[in-house]
């Protein structure tokens, strides 16, 4: 009987359109917000922030990128590997040219370089649509991974063709490099990935969020209506792009601090992220975070179990998780295309109603 609207009075438009309008849903919202920037940091430690913590901020950025492409504005992108790769190799490029600039600045400078990438590449989705786009961002995915393989400018000539994060700080808090702590990674991701779904949020819900469901709903009809394609379609690519590469440089940087861009950005990464939209639910900033946290914890999982509990080998683990995700991605494209979003959405219903039936 706690989750109820009634006495959850609205008297403007502002708070009849916020976020989370139920009282309950605010409170869960800054209880998870105090928790995570205040809790988490105080008792995390290297194996929770590597294993968990810190790839579930940077694939929850990316995601929320790939779903503003795909979800909200209706454009397939399997290219999201590449992405991640400018926005890596940009980062790496800004950090070795202006080393006393704040590596905070070259993420989202990283971003931008991924966001004009990301552009370009889109372009073609003015004139083509559906399997034919999807094929061209798998050709940008290729041949991103080619390009950053092939010249050694982006890798500064070194003779092992790897790019290795120096060490650079924020506030006299090393955040990059082999000197950085478990809870400023945490920290730094975590920052990024609340300010990256504020804006999402917001845009998501305006004018320009408006314009992107219109185009995906019947772009015919959003034409007649007034909306541009053009200016639509491109910014849809440009925000996601953006989104994405930050997620890119904060995988190299902050996660991995050395990367190949074949084994890091290659087209593994691309399927992940478009499996982490689809579980979490296409058109739904709360269905990234939620496609994340489940294809990050399945893995931690399988492994504890199958080869810490049962002594199961390690390959076989790696095996079932593809197949627990194959068969969950094709589960939920038939019975809930909305994904677990839409599972907590219903959740939400119910309990609205309860005990009542109707």
């Amino acid at each position: 009987m706690f989750y109820r609207e009634a006495g959850d009075f609205k008297t403007s438009y502002r708070e009849d359109n916020q976020t989370f309008p139920i009282r309950f849903d605010r409170m869960g919202f800054y209880a998870t917000l105090a928790v995570a920037f205040g809790v988490i940091p105080l008792v995390i430690d290297d194996y929770w922030a590597n294993a968990v913590f810190v790839p579930f901020l940077i694939y929850a950025i990316a995601a929320i990128g790939l779903n503003i492409l795909v979800g909200y504005a209706g454009q397939v992108s399997l290219g999201t590997g590449g992405f991640m790769a400018v926005g890596a190799y940009a980062v790496y490029k800004l950090m070795t040219a202006f080393p006393d600039v704040p590596v905070f600045i070259h993420v989202l400078l990283a971003g931008g370089v991924t966001a004009a990438v990301g552009v370009l590449f889109g372009l073609p989705s003015l004139r083509i649509k559906g399997f034919y786009l999807a094929v061209a961002t798998l050709a940008a995915q290729f041949f991103l991974v080619w390009l950053f393989n092939k010249v050694p400018w982006f890798y500064n000539y070194s003779a092992s063709g790897q790019i290795t994060a120096p060490d650079r700080s924020m506030f006299g808090v090393f955040v990059t490099g082999a000197q950085t702590s478990a809870t400023a990674k945490y920290m730094f991701c975590l920052i990024l990935l609340t300010l990256v779904a504020l804006v999402a949020r917001n845009l998501t819900r305006g004018t320009i969020g408006r314009k992107w469901m219109a185009i995906r709903d019947m772009d015919i009809a959003a034409e007649i209506i007034g909306v541009n394609p053009l200016t639509t379609k491109i910014t849809a690519f440009a925000v996601s792009s953006f989104f994405i590469g930050i997620a890119g440089a904060l995988f190299f940087s902050v996660y991995l601090g050395a990367a190949e861009v074949g084994e890091a950005f290659g087209i593994n990464k691309s399927f992940l992220i478009l499996f982490m939209v689809i579980i979490g639910g296409l058109g739904s900033i709360f269905g990234s975070f939620a496609g994340a946290a489940f294809l990050v914890l399945l893995p931690v999982f399988l492994k504890n179990v199958l080869v810490g509990g049962l002594g199961w080998p390690t390959d076989l683990a790696a095996h079932i998780e593809l197949m627990i995700v194959g068969g969950l991605i094709i589960v939920f494209l038939i019975a809930e295309p909305h994904g677990l979003a839409q599972l907590w959405r219903v959740a939400k219903e119910k309990l609205r109603l309860w005990p009542f039936p109707h």
